[in-house]
């Protein structure tokens, strides 16, 4: 504990975001680092708890208590406050692969169970983390480790999500060839095609793939292993096979859809905005530029969509609520999110109604929606609606083609990743169904060491759950 008194002399210090006015403006990152000096400070204010419970990592209630990865959290905040950067990097490392990501884009329920919580502000441990790390590379103090050897096994990891790139990050340190098959364009899944730019840099995860790469992981964009031939394929050529393709498929609207074009899901408008806004394609589905857009749900993606259409100059943007807005508010305050401010800037009004949802569709001679009726009986115009809701499983066409038992998830025995069939392994959302991207690295951690000791009979890697 660097400083005994920490918690009771320092406030906490969020990192500080770009004026929403302006960010709304551009797709660059709107998070800024806090100077050194209250970088440190922040770091005082860990407790050093007797009982750290930021590392539980536990499933309490039906949420996450603690980080899943059971990252050795006041370790490194104690390596901050002491400007020990090297140890601080050394012990982030130790429990996660890719603090960068989770620095970025984790809800922290770390910080939710942090004891300085109780009676005042909880540590800052997302941002101490997302620190350690970025100036770790700006100092170019994360290096290449390539295996002493190799092992002479080959896994292929279909799937280059959260889940995925931690599998072959584990399996590939641990000697085995690792080749990672990803259907998309560029590697990354859900970090690519999934969260904004704003949120999560793609600069950020080329770099971790790039590293990656030199270290010996082969990425192959471009394939579906979805496909029956290259599935088996795959299976005869490879020693393991680990599926790690998410839970993708969304939860339909309920709303009659047959014929009416200008209705996406969520997932799809923000993979077609980092298409058209990051890598320069033209993607099928339009742009929210000029459109009124009214997006269904709650939660990041919603958020997401919000934020994204802002950003792509759309004439009005509306987010329907199903629960009414007394279930949201804390202690008589209503919370907003970084796309809710933005709005609030750009239009001079929070974008979401509480408690009314779509109850049908208007459209035109052709087709085209026009407008949507809600259950309040009002009628908004709408040229683009978003369905953000969640998600209903994983893909079934790729457990078709591995041959693999699957509902709404791959089954597996509880606790376990090996599938029903010989040899091939899921992790992540594919097999716990839709989650946080830290437990996606955490089953991409637990996932490698149950491959690894199929393939050697033993092993020595990390298992977090």
């Amino acid at each position: 504990m660097g400083k005994t008194t920490g918690f009771l002399e320092y406030v906490r210090q969020d990192d500080r975001n770009r004026a929403p006015e302006e960010r709304v403006h551009d797709w660059e990152e709107f998070h800024l680092a806090l100077p050194a000096k209250e970088r440190q400070e922040q770091g005082g204010r860990c407790m050093n708890c007797g009982v750290p419970y930021c590392q539980a990592g536990m499933m309490f209630k039906g949420k996450t208590f603690g980080c899943p990865l059971h990252n050795l959290i006041p370790e490194w905040n104690d390596m901050i406050f002491a400007g020990n950067q090297p140890h601080g990097l050394s012990r982030l490392l130790k429990t996660n692969n890719f603090p960068e990501f989770t620095g970025r884009v984790c809800p922290a329920p770390c910080e939710q169970a942090c004891i300085c919580g109780i009676y005042g502000d909880a540590v800052t441990i997302r941002d101490n983390e997302r620190c350690i790390i970025e100036e770790a590379f700006a100092s170019k103090a994360v290096k290449r480790r390539r295996p002493p050897q190799w092992s002479g096994k080959k896994v292929a990891v279909i799937g280059s999500g959260p889940a995925g790139l931690a599998v072959a990050d584990q399996l590939n340190h641990r000697g085995h060839s690792v080749t990672v098959i990803e259907r998309e364009a560029h590697p990354g899944g859900l970090l690519t095609y999934g969260i904004p730019n704003m949120k999560m840099p793609k600069d950020v995860v080329k770099r971790r793939v790039d590293l990656m790469t030199d270290e010996g992981v082969s990425f192959v964009c471009g394939v579906d292993a979805a496909e029956p031939k290259t599935a088996q394929r795959l299976l005869k050529e490879y020693d393991a096979v680990v599926l790690c393709c998410g839970s993708e498929t969304p939860r339909p609207l309920g709303l009659d859809t047959q014929g009416v074009t200008g209705v996406y899901f969520g997932t799809e408008y923000l993979k077609a905005a980092v298409q058209r806004h990051q890598f320069g394609e033209s993607p099928a589905i339009p742009t929210a530029e000029g459109r009124d857009v009214v997006i269904i749900g709650t939660g990041d993606t919603a958020s997401d969509c919000v934020a994204t259409a802002l950003r792509e100059g759309a004439a009005s943007v509306t987010q329907l609520v199903r629960r009414p807005e007394s279930d949201y508010r804390k202690n008589g305050q209503l919370p907003t999110d970084y796309a809710h401010e933005e709005a609030l800037a750009v239009t001079g009004r929070d974008p979401r109604r509480f408690g009314v949802q779509v109850k049908d569709l208007v459209k035109d001679e052709n087709g085209s929606l026009t407008a949507i009726v809600t259950t309040d009986g009002d009628t908004l115009p709408c040229q683009l609606l978003i369905g953000a809701t969640g998600f209903a499983g994983c893909r079934a066409d790729v457990c078709a083609a591995f041959g693999v038992e699957a509902g709404k998830t791959v089954a597996t025995e509880e606790g376990h990743f090996a599938t029903s069939v010989e040899k091939v392994f899921t992790a992540g959302d594919m097999r716990r169904g839709q989650s946080l991207v830290v437990w996606a690295i955490a089953e991409g951690r637990a996932a490698a060491a149950e491959v690894d000791g199929y393939l050697m009979g033993y092993t020595n890697l990390m298992r977090t759950m």
